[in-house]
C-alpha cells in the first residue's frame, strides 16, 4: 500500500494527504460503482476523498466509509480527510448551514475536514439539469456566503473552509472581509493550464492550491486528451520509465500543489500514487513550462453562456 505525504494547512490541526481521489464522473456513475471504487482506493492507500453535492457521489462515499470501517480497512473516521462542496443553489447565507448538514447526512459523518464554495455564483433555484435559465444566475454575495461558511466551522460541521474556482479578483474580495481566511482554493490546474499568477497570489496570502483535472479530465463533457495524448509529456515519461499521467501528476506536485485526481480503474489508481520517489529534471520542467496554455473547464459549459457566467470564466 502506498504511503502518501501530507501537508499542514493554515489554521488546521489535521494534515491533508497531498493526493486525493476525486469522485466526479461523466456521465454520473451509479452508487455501487462509486462505492466499489472508493473501497479499492482505500485499499491502495488513498486517505483523502474529494466529493461534492453536485457530483451526486456523497452517498456512495459515505457508504464506502461505513463498509471500510466494517472490513477493518481503516480504524476510524479520523483516518480519512473528506472534502465536499457547497453547490451554487445553496449559497444564500440562510441555506449554507442546512446544506452542509445535508452533505453530512449523505456522507454519514459528523463533520467533514474541508467544505468549499463550489463556484463563485448563486443560483436562485435548485437545478436538475444544465444549462440553466439566465434569470436564475445571480452574483454571489461573497461576504454573506462566507459568514455562513464560518458558521459551519463554529458549529463543528467542518474543520476547514475554502473555495473552488475563485479567481484572484474574487479571492481578494473574500480575503478583505473574512474572519476565518479560506484555507485553500481548488482550481483546474495541469501542464496545459499552469495557473502561475493565481498560484503566486495564493502563496503570498497563505491560501493553499489544490488542482482538479490534473490529467485534463479525458472522457468527460468538459475534458480532452491534451495531457494524456501530449507528445512532450509522453517523451519525458518514456525516458523515465513512467506513464504520461505520472509525469503530469508529478509536475503538479513539484509546484507545491495538492491533487484531486479521479480514476475508478484499479491499476491507474495505484499508478497515480507512484509519483513520490522520483523527480523531474530541470530540462523536463523547462519543456513543460513551454507548453501552450488553454483552460479546459468553464462554468459556461455547465450553466450556459450567460453574461455573468462568461464574466466569471474570463476572470479565472
Amino acid at each position: 500500500m502506498a504511503v502518501i505525504p501530507k501537508l499542514k494547512l493554515s489554521g488546521m490541526e489535521k494534515a491533508m494527504p497531498v493526493i486525493g481521489m476525486g469522485t466526479a464522473s461523466f456521465p454520473m456513475a451509479d452508487l455501487e460503482t462509486t462505492k466499489a471504487a472508493v473501497l479499492e482506493a482505500i485499499k491502495a492507500g488513498y486517505r483523502h476523498f474529494d466529493t461534492a453535492f453536485a457530483y451526486g457521489s456523497e452517498t456512495a462515499l459515505g457508504q464506502a466509509v461505513v463498509e471500510a470501517l466494517r472490513l477493518g480497512l481503516i480504524e476510524s473516521r479520523s483516518d480519512l480527510f473528506i472534502t465536499t462542496k457547497l453547490w451554487a443553489s445553496f449559497t444564500d447565507p440562510s441555506q449554507i448551514v442546512p446544506a452542509c448538514k445535508m452533505s453530512l447526512q449523505n456522507l454519514k459523518v459528523e463533520y467533514v475536514d474541508m467544505y468549499l464554495i463550489h463556484w463563485p455564483v448563486r443560483l436562485t433555484e435548485m437545478v436538475r439539469k444544465t444549462p440553466v435559465p439566465v434569470e436564475i444566475v445571480k452574483p454571489l454575495d461573497i461576504k454573506g456566503a462566507w459568514k455562513g461558511m464560518e458558521e459551519c466551522v463554529n458549529l463543528g460541521l467542518t474543520k476547514g473552509i475554502g473555495v473552488s474556482n475563485f479567481s484572484i479578483k474574487t479571492l481578494d474580495q473574500l480575503l478583505s472581509t473574512a474572519k476565518i481566511p479560506p484555507t485553500l482554493n481548488q482550481v483546474e490546474m495541469n501542464p496545459y493550464w499552469q495557473q502561475k499568477k493565481l498560484r503566486e497570489f495564493c502563496k503570498e496570502r497563505g491560501v493553499h492550491v489544490t488542482a482538479y483535472s490534473p490529467l485534463g479530465a479525458n472522457n468527460t463533457k468538459w475534458g480532452d486528451d491534451r495531457i494524456l495524448g501530449n507528445e512532450v509529456l509522453a517523451d519525458i515519461a518514456k525516458a523515465r520509465g513512467k506513464t504520461t499521467a505520472q509525469v503530469a501528476l508529478r509536475w503538479v506536485y513539484e509546484q507545491g500543489v495538492s491533487i484531486a485526481s479521479k480514476s475508478f480503474n484499479k491499476e491507474r489508481m495505484a499508478q497515480n500514487l507512484q509519483i513520490f520517489d522520483w523527480c523531474l529534471s530541470d530540462q523536463d520542467l523547462q519543456k513543460i513550462s513551454q507548453l501552450p496554455q488553454a483552460k479546459g473547464v468553464t462554468l459556461a459549459s455547465i450553466l450556459g453562456p450567460h453574461p455573468l457566467v462568461l464574466e466569471i470564466d474570463a476572470d479565472l
